[in-house]
């Protein structure tokens, strides 16, 4: 799963068009990435030019889910 830092964005859209699923949407100065139709494919990761996007880790998914 795609991390995102929003307080870092800067809202470039790059990930938007880069992502080929289509699962990035930007609103109202927010980043949504829709968890379900995004494949963790990283593009986005490699595109972002300020490195607001990171995965998460399995460990860090693991806890959030206890």
């Amino acid at each position: 799963m795609i991390e995102i830092k929003d307080n870092l964005c800067d809202f470039c859209g790059g990930c938007v068009s880069v992502c080929p699923v289509d699962a990035i949407e930007l609103k109202e100065a927010e980043i949504i990435i829709n968890p379900i139709t995004c494949t963790d494919c990283q593009l986005c990761i490699w595109v972002c030019p300020i490195s607001v996007l990171s995965l998460k880790k399995s460990n860090e998914m693991k806890n959030e889910n206890v």
